[in-house]
């Protein structure tokens, strides 16, 4: 019976979050009530043990660190630059002002991290260009918010840093087998764009004229001004820990710096840059490491419980194929995607799931990848879309829930398109990982 017990842990902490309370104080408030149910006064010393594994997890150092690294590549004007430097490539493509957004999604994407900032950040930018020029406002909403979704897609990404502890996977390992689906999926993005903006000229109008008159010189040095300092970044971050150079930490110490450095060649760093990038990565970070806290405890609590035996046997001896199974974990993650945010749905599946996966013989590196681009997904899909949210904040009233919700359509195929790949040719998640000889910290 106690078995079953810690399965209403999941009811209790979904009546907690539906009733606007915070995601992190729900879990721990559930992990503190069954876990005194269960353990009696035994429960304490459990559950400060798991505060005190969080507050030592090395990787988990990374988090502040890529969040301060976002932070000052938008406050120090380093995003603008770049993003104006893209466009003057892309503004005379089908659908250039969407191209460019793109792009800037995935190179902010590849040194940020931060899914809700590469959003806010090329929304910023990009909304008022493609609204100046008369874009679909479909289109426009599609694009901002699949372009803010390649921060989970591409590394190196927050949830992949969380993920690979909980799922005792390498983190190195992760960020190179999502690599390839990830910069895929922003490749299928840019066909999609550029498709439907030559067939229908009408939702994406194009520049007949550049905003400045450039020659090729001019625009390959506004180029090289700005590309080339944060492609070094980029390689400082995610090349060193690919080849193994680096660990994680390592990289998002040397990318914080390099973010200061870059800042500074600009002459765009300042005091008040400084404190306002502090402010908002101390913000960031004490939330995502509570809510890894209160997600460390809740685990801790269920898997103790007997929860992970019940949870198997429920799903491993019911006459389920091993794909199914796997099937059935990524859409309960895609579902909880809808009322979670992409940490918490981590914490809660994965410990779940990942024994489940290890027992059926599934590679543990292509279950991630699928199960991030799942994450992604549910990030994206109507009505409870935090990327519709994020991007509802920065719009003006004239783009409505309906625009945005028919605009992230095309963009959801897409990515149910690359997991599809991701499901049916492992080698596509595992090729990289195998190839770099699977870098083993974590």
């Amino acid at each position: 019976m106690s078995d079953y017990l810690s399965l209403m842990m999941f009811p209790l902490l979904m009546g907690f979050i539906f009733s606007g309370f915070p995601i992190a104080f729900s879990m721990i408030i559930v992990a503190v009530f069954f876990g005194v149910i269960q353990f009696g006064d035994a429960a304490a010393y459990q559950l400060l043990t798991k505060i005190e594994d969080t507050a030592s997890n090395s990787v988990l150092a990374a988090v502040p660190l890529f969040i301060f690294m976002g932070a000052m590549l938008e406050k120090s004007g380093i995003a603008d630059r770049l993003f104006d430097a893209v466009h003057l490539w892309t503004e005379r493509l089908p659908g250039g002002l969407g191209v460019g957004a793109v792009l800037m999604g995935a190179l902010f994407a590849a040194s940020s991290g931060v899914v809700g900032a590469t959003e806010a950040v090329i929304g910023m930018l990009a909304v008022p260009a493609m609204l100046k020029h008369h874009y679909s406002k479909s289109l426009l909403s599609g694009t901002i918010c699949a372009s803010g979704s390649l921060g989970t897609a591409i590394p190196p990404s927050i949830t992949i840093i969380v993920l690979g502890p909980v799922a005792g996977v390498s983190v190195g390992s992760l960020f190179s087998g999502l690599l390839i689906p990830g910069l895929l999926m922003a490749f299928l993005f840019l066909l999609y764009i550029i498709g439907v903006s030559y067939i229908k000229p009408e939702v994406a109008p194009r520049l007949k004229e550049s905003r400045e008159s450039f020659d090729f010189g001019d625009k390959l040095r506004i180029t090289l001004v700005a590309l080339i300092p944060t492609l070094g970044l980029i390689f400082v971050v995610l090349g060193t820990i690919l080849m193994g150079i680096a660990t994680p930490t390592e990289a998002a110490a040397c990318g914080a710096l390099g973010a200061v450095v870059l800042a500074m060649a600009y002459r765009n760093l300042s005091i008040n840059i400084l404190w306002n990038a502090a402010v908002q990565t101390m913000s960031i970070s004490a939330m995502i490491l509570m809510i890894v806290m209160g997600g460390s405890m809740f685990a801790g609590v269920f898997f103790a419980s007997g929860g992970m035996a019940t949870v198997q046997a429920l799903l491993v001896d019911n006459g389920l194929s091993p794909f199914a199974i796997i099937g059935s974990i990524l859409i309960i993650a895609f579902i909880a995607g809808f009322v979670l945010d992409l940490i918490s749905v981590v914490l809660i599946v994965i410990p779940v799931a990942m024994p489940i996966v290890r027992t059926l013989g599934f590679d543990e590196i292509w279950f991630s990848v699928a199960f991030l681009i799942v994450l992604q997904t549910s990030y994206l899909t109507p009505p409870l879309a935090p990327s519709i949210f994020y991007l509802r904040a920065i719009t003006p009233p004239e783009i409505t829930l309906n625009h945005m919700y028919k605009g992230v359509v095309p963009f959801i195929l897409v990515q149910l398109v690359i997991l599809a790949l991701v499901l049916y040719f492992p080698s596509l998640s595992l090729w990289l990982p195998d190839a770099m000889s699977g870098p083993s910290w974590k």
